[in-house]
């Protein structure tokens, strides 16, 4: 009788060879998400100045 560890282990590695992803594909997709949080930090670039400053003291 297998141990349950070895036979999770065993779900794991056939799992894991199903859901394989191109490297091409994955680096696709993290540079997309990195344009995209450049662009909205980009959108709230001057939002400090669109208002006059008061004096906090």
């Amino acid at each position: 009788m297998k141990s349950s560890l070895v036979t999770f282990a065993a779900e794991a590695e056939a799992t894991a060879e199903a859901a394989t992803v191109n490297p091409y594909v994955l680096g696709l997709v993290t540079f997309s998400a990195f344009v995209l949080l450049l662009l909205l930090t980009y959108a709230f670039r001057n939002v400090s100045h669109r208002h006059s400053s008061r004096d906090q003291h």
